[in-house]
């Protein structure tokens, strides 16, 4: 089903429905600055000076003290929901799915007067939403996310991690979506976007058979990324092998996001696109 299908469209207006019921209509609950201007939130009182919003003069306290006052309000900022879905050709199976994710995610903060900004991970960075922010921009949203593609001859997340923060100087939400499957790890730059000051949360996707071998025998076995051949020969006990390191990658992603405080779901993508982000909702959102 497209990304801009109707029927797709509807389902991500239902999640947008529970996402109002649960966060307010926003990814991050406190979206507050102490930054002073006109809002709702009283904050502080200034003297007034001349070029000041003369509406804004507390005229009770001026009947009381002859002093000229301004009241100074919280501002409430938008949060820009940053998404990095990781475009590397090992996610050639999963690709689809994961648009899917950040199309849920994405919508809920476009309805939520969020910004949002989507990059492509590879061997570099790339854009595929540059900036879009309010229900209006929906749509484009949608369809620069339906058309991006897989790309690059390897995955290296801390290079991307890098190009991004030299590109994105403003702090807000990253979401990373991929199988986290990156030869060089994860922790890097997991760690560089959390240095940077942004609210970081992992979503990892696998394919049900990303967790298995299915291959016995003499093989020649091509990667998919850098197109290497290697001549391998896979028993029962190798099959057994790879299950149980595949086992280990995986959990050590969830012990080092838990040590840093980053959230994280894990899931395949055989389960409905919109159950894992009903689950993230009623769980309190996008939190570690």
């Amino acid at each position: 089903m497209s990304l801009t299908d109707p029927q797709f469209i509807r389902q991500l207006d239902a999640l947008n429905l529970l996402a109002r019921r649960v966060l307010k209509g926003s990814l991050q609950a406190d979206r507050r600055t102490k930054r002073r201007g006109t809002g709702i939130t009283f904050a502080d009182y200034a003297q007034y000076n001349f070029g000041d919003d003369y509406r804004a003069i507390d005229w009770k306290i001026y009947a009381r003290t002859d002093e000229l006052l301004i009241k100074l309000f919280e501002i409430e900022e938008d949060t820009t929901v940053y998404v990095l879905l990781d475009c590397s050709r090992s996610m050639e199976s999963k690709l689809d799915y994961a648009k899917r994710l950040a199309a849920g995610l994405g919508y809920i903060g476009l309805n939520g007067m969020d910004r949002v900004v989507v990059h492509g991970m590879a061997d570099h960075l790339t854009t595929i939403v540059d900036s879009a922010r309010g229900r209006s921009q929906s749509f484009s949203f949608l369809r620069s996310l339906e058309e991006c593609t897989t790309f690059g001859n390897d995955t290296d997340f801390s290079v991307c991690a890098r190009s991004f923060q030299a590109r994105r100087r403003k702090k807000g939400v990253v979401l990373v979506i991929s199988d986290f499957l990156f030869p060089k790890g994860f922790d890097d730059g997991l760690k560089f976007l959390q240095w940077s000051g942004h609210d970081v949360f992992a979503l990892q996707v696998h394919d049900p058979k990303d967790l298995e071998c299915p291959w016995l025998g003499d093989l020649e076995i091509e990667c998919v990324e850098t197109s290497e051949v290697q001549r391998v020969t896979i028993r029962e006990k190798e099959a057994a092998l790879y299950r149980e390191a595949m086992q280990a990658w995986n959990d050590q992603l969830k012990e080092d996001c838990a040590r840093r405080g980053i959230g994280l779901a894990s899931t395949t993508n055989d389960v409905p696109f919109e159950f894992v982000i009903q689950t993230m909702l009623r769980k309190g959102g996008l939190v570690a």
